[in-house]
């Protein structure tokens, strides 16, 4: 047999068999058969230095041809194939029938608390600053009166990290930044992650979230703080809660407070959740004290602010009645979608 009746046999051949898949499968294995490295035409390749001398430049050329002409065809093919397979399906689906349900995520209960903690005093002048979650122990500690023997800068207390470097124990230090490099006045909200080596158990963790906030001016004084925790209470617990301030001690705040909200539980009427007392602590505030001004460059005798921080697991578990912390961070599906 010639060698252009062989390549004309083997091009006939392979368009039969092209022509009669009826599946993308199928001529993936024509495919193959043909045109893959151990392929009939890879074949023909190799036999070419067999041919006599006068007939490799014609047959050389038709291995080409040839080449070109069936993945032309089973290009052809692929496409027909496909749309026969569309028009089908498209017979089958019945276009009036309700899409499949779509899951669609939303905020995680913490981040979606923090985002109204912050709202709520936006809408009253704050802006929202963040910053850095690994602290030197000067701004963590030193510029907000915490003395080098107070307990909280033991290591049992705080996550050190090398020299005087700590994972952030509350988000105060980003109140000490922007006081450094803003000039009064100001009123600013900080949320964010902070840490402390606690034990974890149903009301702790070694890691959870804060928002503090700090408003300095030349004329701040109680009356303010006790204004803007008296309107968070309303707008995060409604309008019936009531507040109250306990005399307390900070380094950081003097006068200094604990302040508590009437249980949205029993209405202060005392229950379990509230242990019969009727009120739940919520957050701790205070007035300024002027060492930390001091410390940052502000005249303590010409300005004067207010400081408050609480955390948000602890505001999140009060307004949905949830009585384990650690729920917020096993991402369990059936506790997240209730939110």
């Amino acid at each position: 047999m010639g060698s252009e009746d062989r390549l004309k046999r083997v091009e006939e051949e392979a368009i039969r068999e092209i022509d009669a898949t009826t599946s993308l499968d199928e001529l993936e294995t024509v495919k193959i058969k043909y045109l893959s490295r151990k392929g009939i035409v890879s074949q023909l390749f190799k036999d070419l230095p067999n041919i006599q001398e006068d007939e490799k430049p014609s047959f050389g050329k038709g291995i080409n041809r040839l080449k070109e002409l069936l993945n032309q065809e089973l290009k052809q093919r692929s496409d027909k194939i496909l749309s026969e397979s569309g028009s089908e399906l498209a017979e089958a689906v019945d276009i009036t029938m309700p899409a499949p349900r779509r899951d669609i995520g939303v905020l995680h209960p913490i981040t979606k608390t923090m985002k109204e903690i912050c709202d709520v005093f936006s809408h009253m002048g704050f802006a929202v600053v963040e910053g850095p979650e690994i602290e030197t122990e000067y701004n963590n500690f030193e510029a907000l009166n915490i003395p080098v023997d107070h307990p909280s800068r033991d290591t049992f207390d705080t996550f050190y990290i090398k020299d005087k470097w700590l994972l952030r124990s509350h988000t105060s230090p980003v109140q000490i930044r922007y006081m450094q490099e803003h000039g009064p006045p100001f009123s600013i909200v900080v949320p964010g992650k902070v840490f402390r080596p606690d034990a974890v158990d149903a009301s702790h963790s070694f890691m959870f979230h804060q928002v503090e906030g700090l408003m300095v001016s030349d004329n701040i004084t109680f009356a303010n703080l006790k204004w803007a925790l008296f309107e968070f209470a309303s707008a995060c617990f409604g309008p019936a809660s009531k507040v109250r301030f306990r005399p307390h001690f900070f380094p950081f705040t003097e006068p200094s407070a604990e302040v508590d909200v009437s249980c949205m539980i029993c209405q202060g009427r005392g229950c379990r959740v509230c242990s019969q007392k009727g009120w739940l602590e919520i957050l701790g505030a205070g007035m300024v004290d002027p060492n930390v001004f001091k410390a940052v460059g502000i005249d303590p005798d010409k300005y004067s602010g207010f400081a408050f921080g609480m955390g948000v697991e602890r505001i999140a578990m009060l307004k949905y009645g949830i009585d384990d912390i650690r729920l917020f961070y096993e991402n369990d599906l059936r506790f997240l979608n209730q939110f």
